[in-house]
């Protein structure tokens, strides 16, 4: 196997066995000579031929694909969709893993991720390692579960509609993805040409049958005229302002979770899962355990989802105080809950705006911040309102386990976590964690 004569080692193949799984969708392996290699399409225990995807003779580790198994693990089971695997579609990581084996290596990293970054063990956080299924125990290896209610296509320079591979701009065009809901399935984005555009967002609202397209045009280019196999409202991003402007059609969809509705506008965020939702609510719920007459607040609160499921709860006497930076989240937010006298939303960072309410005290806390995670000084603030219990929604454990770390310094200890797989096939998972102040167990 010859290097290029370049400082690139860019199609350079090491035979490798393969290690423990790693945060991102990868496990990491060592050449010989010692080398770091974060190599996709692998499984622990495995004996590939890894060939770099990326990196220089002076990176200090080189991103590869497992290009040939030489030993394969008994979790391996053939790539279901046929645009998975090394360069091709970017958007799953372990369709070559069984189901089970997908639901360990996410809860090995998690696990990983908090021992490194909280300095806990899964007993230390009240987890039992178990990584929750949103598809069932039964889902055999070799299926792929269709979940996926928003999608989105990029379209390469003939106008064909794809997904990114992994890591790059460019499009693998395909038929068909096997992760999207079928009421995406049924738009028939695949199906069509879409000149002069850069991408299209589909979305299948799982609460009701409202359909929606976004469309990004090129640089000066016109919309064509959408015709689709479902009745659908049509978005588009303006090419000055990047905002999302209504051509025909709702500028929202409906959503459905805790027995309400909610209005979700101009491809706002809800959850991606058609579980996922009432799955977050029942853990959030089940872990603030909201009294009548608490104080609760909803920090990066979107749409009004845990809001909705906390003014619900806390009774005429209670209240809630939602925050969000997103105005139209908050527009939505204020329309969906609009029958709950208790519930207030604010616009706002919640760095910024937090501060300014005046609230120096707390019974209850939700917050579900982005992906960055909450930070120290965000942190700090919320243990300073003495909330006897502290709900932490998460999409990524690195984020969580370094806030865990940061509430830990500031008095509050993780009581109980979950770990839900709401994203089949990929390295994602979603955490519920409860915290509570060290001196009360209440």
């Amino acid at each position: 196997m010859q290097t290029e004569s370049t400082d690139s080692l860019v199609g350079q193949e090491y035979e490798v066995e393969v290690g423990p799984v790693a945060h991102g969708g990868h496990c990491v392996a060592r050449t010989d000579a010692g080398r770091v290699l974060f190599v996709r399409h692998a499984l622990p225990g495995e004996r590939v031929i890894a060939r770099v995807t990326e990196g220089e003779s002076t990176s200090r580790f080189l991103r590869a694909d497992a290009v040939e198994i030489l030993d394969a693990s008994k979790d391996r089971v053939e790539a279901p969709c046929p645009f998975s695997g090394p360069g091709k579609c970017g958007g799953c990581d372990w369709q070559h893993a069984k189901p089970g084996a997908q639901r360990r290596l996410k809860g090995e990293v998690v696990a990983e991720q908090l021992r490194r970054l909280a300095g806990l063990t899964p007993e230390e956080a009240g987890w039992d390692g178990t990584v929750v299924p949103a598809e069932g125990d039964k889902l055999p290896a070799g299926r792929v579960p269709a979940w996926r209610t928003r999608v989105q296509y990029a379209v390469d320079a003939e106008g064909h509609a794809g997904l990114r591979k992994h890591r790059s701009h460019e499009v693998q065009i395909i038929d068909r993805c096997l992760i999207a809901a079928p009421g995406v399935t049924e738009l028939g984005i695949e199906k069509r040409d879409w000149p002069q555009i850069a991408s299209v967002e589909a979305i299948a609202a799982s609460g009701s049958a409202d359909r929606q397209v976004i469309l990004t045009p090129k640089p000066g280019g016109r919309l064509p005229i959408v015709e689709l196999d479902k009745p659908v409202s049509v978005m588009r991003v303006g090419e000055k302002d990047g905002r999302i402007h209504r051509v025909h059609g709702r500028p929202f969809v409906r959503e459905r979770a805790d027995e309400r509705t909610y209005r979700v506008g101009e491809g706002g965020f809800w959850q991606v899962h058609p579980k996922a939702a009432d799955t977050l609510v029942q853990a959030v719920m089940q872990g603030l355990m909201p009294r009548k007459g608490d104080m609760a607040l909803d920090l990066y609160c979107g749409v009004g989802l845990f809001a909705g499921a906390l003014g619900e709860r806390i009774g005429e006497k209670g209240a809630v105080l939602g925050i969000e930076s997103s105005k139209r989240a908050v527009e939505d937010a204020r329309h969906n809950l609009q029958d709950l006298d208790r519930v207030r939303i604010e616009h706002g960072k919640v760095e910024s705006v937090l501060p300014r309410t005046g609230i120096d005290s707390a019974d209850i806390v939700v917050l579900d911040p982005p992906r960055a995670g909450a930070g120290r000084e965000t942190v700090r603030h919320l243990a300073g309102l003495g909330a006897r219990r502290i709900a932490y929604v998460a999409c990524d454990p690195a984020a969580l386990a370094r806030d865990l770390k940061y509430f830990a310094g500031e008095g509050y200890r993780v009581a109980k976590l979950r770990v839900f797989d709401l994203f089949p096939m990929t390295h994602h998972v979603e955490c519920v964690a409860i915290l509570k102040p060290v001196a009360k167990d209440a």
